[in-house]
């Protein structure tokens, strides 16, 4: 059954989404706030999960190339101590992440979206959607009808105007976000997603990301705990905090150095929220819209991109769309269940104010790799293949491929 399908947002999510539905034979518009189509942000990590779903968007080689394979992640307190240090290699040889900048994803996504027939809108905010029958309007600030469809995707991200229709739950903030930049990068860190803490007060990430398109040069994510509210008090001591984070990662002072102030870092919040129940009527969330929280488990692309291949799997089942929406739910529940709660409970021990939380973690997190198995778990939960405590799944059965 064809349909007319529209998209809020011009994201992960909704590019991919909206690709594989136009692919499918819908009628498929993407509507975008922005005048023109933009990433958000620095870099993200694109677990064997994300590359999996990538794989059947057809687009999982052209990422590979322009991003960075990432083997390790490394985490050491200002006092030395290992907090972790997760191989990818020691769950299955050969297995890694593919780090990459956000403008890097959504040129992939942008060209994969532009040869599947589907249209976009851009400059067009929705603040509104009625329901009709079998039909749903979205409307602009003014009242006035921006497009029907038979079905609506809120694809907008983390701070969706429209989860409320679908949820009504308020969202929970995290005390603790964080500034990103993307900086040049001299190769100090190759395939490490390296960390570095004091307590939980203070992180400090670097991650290569590769290059930002073909033939750009090589890049990194530089990323620094802070609270959302004192971000003017951070750039207002934006030198003396160059020193700090010099003193806490030396390789670094020559990239601290080369930055002309505090004006490159984007700052980021973020919320804990999950639908219990991801759509209603002819209105579905997907994405951070459904399920959003902080990014310490690197999982928000990939369950965007996992999101849209369940959706599009869906629809393909089901010609009632509710019933593809519940299809849709079931699919991605426990995949989703596991990950929004794992990261809500591991938050607090990267980023926070308590002092027993980082002592604990630093005292079991890295011993843990004694016991094989919970070597193995700990690598499970980084790659994005866990969907509950004691089960996982392989990256290619989550990514709909068997």
């Amino acid at each position: 059954m064809i349909r007319d399908i529209a998209v809020i947002g011009a994201g992960v999510g909704g590019l991919a989404v909206a690709t594989l539905l136009a692919r499918a034979g819908h009628r498929v518009t993407v509507l975008e706030r922005f005048a023109e189509p933009k990433p958000v942000g620095s870099g993200l990590m694109l677990q064997p999960t994300g590359l999996a779903a990538l794989g059947r968007l057809g687009v999982r080689d052209e990422i590979t190339a322009l991003g960075a394979r990432i083997t390790r992640l490394h985490g050491v307190t200002d006092r030395g101590a290992t907090v972790l240090d997760l191989h990818y290699g020691d769950l299955s040889p050969g297995l890694h992440a593919v780090a990459a900048h956000r403008a890097a994803l959504h040129g992939v996504l942008w060209r994969a979206f532009i040869g599947s027939g589907a249209r976009i809108e851009a400059g067009r905010q929705v603040t509104a959607i009625d329901q009709r029958g079998d039909r749903v309007v979205l409307r602009d600030a003014g009242g006035a009808p921006v497009i029907e469809a038979d079905i609506a995707i809120d694809a907008s991200g983390a701070r969706s105007a429209f989860r409320a229709m679908v949820e009504p739950r308020v969202p929970r903030r995290f005390a603790y976000g964080a500034v990103w930049a993307s900086v040049p990068d001299p190769g100090i860190a190759p395939g490490v997603l390296l960390q570095r803490h004091i307590a939980a007060r203070v992180m400090l990430g670097w991650m290569p990301v590769g290059r930002a398109a073909e033939g750009g040069p090589p890049l990194a994510a530089l990323f620094w705990s802070i609270k959302p509210g004192e971000h003017a008090a951070w750039a207002a001591r934006f030198d003396t905090w160059r020193d700090e984070a010099s003193a806490l990662w030396p390789p670094i002072a020559p990239v601290l150095a080369g930055l002309p102030g505090p004006e490159v870092f984007t700052p980021a919040s973020y919320i804990q929220f999950t639908a219990r129940r991801p759509w209603r009527g002819r209105v579905v969330l997907l994405g951070d819209a459904a399920h959003a929280t902080s990014p310490q488990l690197g999982q928000g692309a990939n369950s965007a991109l996992l999101d849209a291949l369940a959706l599009a799997d869906a629809l393909a089942a089901d010609a009632e769309p509710e019933a593809a929406f519940a299809r849709y739910a079931a699919t991605r529940r426990r995949h989703v269940r596991f990950y929004q709660r794992a990261s809500a409970l591991i938050t607090p021990f990267f980023q926070g104010d308590s002092r027993a939380m980082p002592l604990l973690r630093d005292h079991v997190f890295h011993r843990m790799k004694i016991v094989p198995w919970l070597a193995r778990e700990q690598v499970r939960t980084l790659a994005g293949l866990k969907t509950g405590l004691l089960t996982h799944d392989d990256a290619a059965t989550l990514a709909g491929l068997r």
